[in-house]
C-alpha cells in the first residue's frame, strides 16, 4: 500500500511535469530567430511598409522589453513611435501575464527537482512523471483539434481569460502590433508549439516509463544474501 508521502510525491510530480514541459516549449519560440522566420512567412514587411532591417529592429526591441524589461515598448522608426498607447498598454499586460506564467513554471521546476532529490529511486516518481506527460499530450491533441476547427473563437477566449475586455482588439489597417504579429504568425506558432510540446511529452513518457519499470524490477528483486563465514572451532 502506498504511503501518504508517496501519494503526495506522485501528485506533485504529475502536476509539475506538464507545467515544466509547456514552459520549456514556450522558450523555444521566444527568440528573434523564430519570430523573424515567421514574420517573413507572414509578409510583415508588406503589412507594415517597413523594410526587413526596420522590422528586425522593431521586433528585437519589443522582444527585449517583453522578456528583459523595462516594459517601455517605445521603439520608433524615423522618429515616429511604432506602437500607440493602447498597444503599449496591451504589451505591458502581456508581459505581466508572461511573468506570472513564468513564475508558475519556475515553481513547478523547483518542485520537480526537489521531488527528484527525494524520490528518484521510487517507482511512483517516474510513474507520476509519465502520467503527467501523457495527460498533457492528450490535452494538446484535444486542444489542437479544437483550434483547428475554432481557432478564432478559442484565440479570442484565451484573450478574454487573461486580458481586460476590449484591450486586445486592434485594426490591422492602421495599428502596428497586429501588422507585426498577424494571424498567420499566431496560427503557425500555435501549431509549432503543439508539435514541440508533443515531442517533449513523448520523450518524457518513454524515458520515465522505462525508468519506472527498471525501478519496479529492482524493488521486486529478492534481497541478496551474504553467506556467513563459518567460525573456526
Amino acid at each position: 500500500m502506498k504511503s501518504r508521502s508517496e501519494q503526495i510525491l506522485g501528485i506533485v510530480v504529475g502536476i509539475a511535469t506538464p507545467i515544466v514541459i509547456v514552459g520549456l516549449s514556450v522558450l523555444v519560440f521566444l527568440n528573434p530567430v523564430w519570430v523573424g522566420f515567421e514574420q517573413g512567412r507572414s509578409d510583415v514587411t508588406g503589412w507594415t511598409g517597413y523594410n526587413a532591417t526596420q522590422v528586425n529592429q522593431v521586433t528585437g526591441s519589443i522582444l527585449s522589453d517583453l522578456v528583459f524589461g523595462p516594459p517601455r515598448f517605445d521603439v520608433a522608426v524615423n522618429g515616429s513611435q511604432v506602437l500607440d498607447p493602447r498597444e503599449v498598454n496591451h504589451m505591458v499586460d502581456v508581459r505581466n501575464v508572461m511573468a506570472k506564467l513564468g513564475l508558475l513554471a519556475l515553481v513547478a521546476l523547483v518542485a520537480l527537482l526537489l521531488a527528484a532529490i527525494a524520490g528518484w529511486k521510487r517507482r511512483l516518481f517516474w510513474r507520476g512523471m509519465e502520467l503527467g506527460a501523457r495527460v498533457l499530450a492528450v490535452g494538446v491533441v484535444v486542444a489542437g483539434i479544437g483550434f483547428a476547427l475554432f481557432f478564432d473563437q478559442l484565440f479570442l477566449l484565451f484573450h478574454d481569460i487573461f486580458f481586460p475586455p476590449g484591450s486586445f482588439s486592434f485594426d490591422p489597417r492602421t495599428e502596428r502590433l497586429v501588422q507585426l504579429f498577424p494571424d498567420q504568425f499566431w496560427s503557425d506558432t500555435t501549431i509549432a508549439l503543439a508539435v514541440v510540446v508533443l515531442a517533449l511529452s513523448a520523450v518524457v513518457m518513454l524515458g520515465a516509463g522505462r525508468l519506472a519499470r527498471a525501478v519496479a524490477a529492482s524493488e521486486s528483486a529478492p534481497a541478496s544474501t551474504i553467506p556467513q563465514a563459518e567460525t573456526a572451532r
